[in-house]
């Protein structure tokens, strides 16, 4: 598999888990109750802990940034554009969201917000790198 469609199948892969463990801390899954909600509809979820949000928040994001780094790298791929930029760029961006999800889900702000940039940084070089 070439190399900047295995860094898609990382992040998708890395996107879903983020997905799952975001909803069972939502869902506060290691206690009995919590578990019980977990394999069930979520209908009446208690109102989140502030980790609980955050970890659900940082889900969204990471799903939502997905869907650029796996535009712009399939277009790449499609275009032959494969180079060492478009690949820095797509490393960059996967680790930098790597950093990001602990960051958020600690609740520390500007440093959040940094690595968040960094990971733009990298959809940027991916970008720059393909014209």
């Amino acid at each position: 598999m070439p190399k900047l469609l295995s860094l898609v199948v990382c992040m998708a892969v890395f996107t879903w888990a983020t997905v799952v463990v975001a909803s069972l801390i939502r869902a506060r899954a290691w206690t009995p109750t919590g578990l019980m909600l977990a394999f069930g509809n979520r209908d009446n979820l208690p109102e989140a802990t502030p980790l609980g949000g955050r970890a659900v928040r940082a889900a969204a994001n990471t799903v939502e940034n997905f869907v650029f780094f796996a535009a712009l790298a399939l277009v790449a791929q499609a275009a032959g554009a494969t180079g060492e930029r478009v690949l820095l760029g797509a490393q960059v961006f996967l680790w930098a969201r790597i950093v990001y999800l602990p960051v958020y889900v600690a609740g520390i702000p500007f440093l959040r917000t940094g690595v968040w940039a960094v990971s733009i940084v990298g959809l940027g070089m991916m970008v720059a790198g393909m014209s």
